[in-house]
């Protein structure tokens, strides 16, 4: 096998495949990760997202395609590199801290065939590095959430590992302290420098901690890119409708919703358009042939319930930027700043 190759992507999977009993689970996967970046697999439950996770750490055998990590092939098909040789960490769910250890044995559980000296210059590294130096003695049951996942990071970068794997490290944190705690870990990882991978089904994860985000369905990656590029400009109706990037209409009805002006010369009979929530507006209009049925604030703006004539689906949730100049039971006319995605 070719040695590490500093200069070359930090993660790169190509054409990979993984079937179960004959039911295929990933299909020509690729991907290539920067050094440093944090990258977010995201979809929906059974998208093939944890098997993908699971197939770059060695814990599933692929049938084709190629893994590498800094350039070493680690996986072609033919070969599935160990896990232990991999030079990967990873958090688990749950953390998986051993509950009879105290924190710094813990954090030095990987660096066994290390000296004395050097596991114990480690381990105080990684407390320093995680804000938890005075913690050492302690064990995990008289830790917070927060602080056992610090110690979950800790544990795995101690190694200095060349890829750092998560597994929906998010899921088990209450929601009004999660995004606090992703920023601190996103931090974390930044300072440390180390490229990581981690999987989840929650958009916001993927906004608030990923540098680049790959919507996976199907065994497949939809789209590869920025949180925001992938929300602004998603590449399909599939992908838009699970990031919830707007309201979404058969093109075909556009021209009686919207003014004529946002219609496509030749509507597909079978295609969609996308038209973002913050650009789309409501006029009170006594030919309209919506009707505003309800109107919450949400914190940032307000959203509007309006009920659209002969649409199988007849009512849309509209966010706007500022309160209409209507209340609901009017009828209202849609109108729209700039031209719709079209599918």
């Amino acid at each position: 096998m070719p040695s590490s190759n500093p200069s070359a992507a930090a993660l790169s999977v190509s054409h990979l495949s993984v079937a179960f009993q004959q039911q295929t689970v990933l299909q020509d996967l690729s991907l290539s990760v920067g050094s440093g970046d944090i990258v977010c697999l995201l979809g929906p439950s059974g998208c093939g997202k944890t098997t993908a996770l699971k197939a770059i750490a060695g814990l599933q055998e692929t049938q084709t395609g190629q893994i590498q990590i800094l350039g070493k092939t680690v996986a072609d098909g033919r070969f599935n590199l160990p896990t232990q040789q991999r030079h990967i960490g990873f958090i688990f769910q749950d953390y998986a801290l051993f509950p009879h250890l105290s924190v710094a044995d813990n954090i030095g559980y990987g660096l066994r065939a290390q000296s004395k000296t050097a596991q114990q210059a480690r381990i105080r590294e990684m407390l320093a590095l995680v804000e938890l130096e005075d913690y050492a003695k302690r064990y995990p049951h008289e830790l917070s959430g927060g602080q056992q996942q610090r110690i979950a990071l800790a544990r795995a970068l101690a190694p200095n590992p060349e890829l750092l794997l998560m597994d929906e490290p998010f899921s088990n944190i209450d929601s009004q302290v999660k995004r606090r705690m992703m920023t601190e870990l996103r931090t974390l990882i930044k300072r440390s420098g180390v490229t990581a991978i981690f999987v989840t089904h929650a958009k916001d994860e993927a906004f608030v901690f990923a540098d680049k985000t790959a919507v996976m369905m199907n065994g497949q990656i939809q789209q590869y890119g920025t949180p925001a590029e992938v929300f602004s400009t998603p590449a399909s109706y599939e992908v838009a409708r699970f990031m919830e990037a707007g309201n979404l209409c058969p093109q075909a009805d556009i021209a009686r919703l919207f003014d004529s002006t946002v219609s496509p010369a030749a509507p597909k009979q079978q295609g969609y358009a996308l038209f973002q929530r913050h650009r789309i507006m409501v006029e009170a209009a006594d030919n309209g042939i919506a009707t505003l049925e309800s109107i919450q604030f949400n914190g940032r703006g307000y959203l509007l319930e309006v009920g659209l004539e002969g649409l199988p689906d007849n009512n849309w949730q509209i966010e706007v930027d500022q309160l209409p100049a209507c209340q609901s039971g009017d009828k209202v006319r849609l109108s729209y700043q700039g031209e719709p995605i079209l599918f």
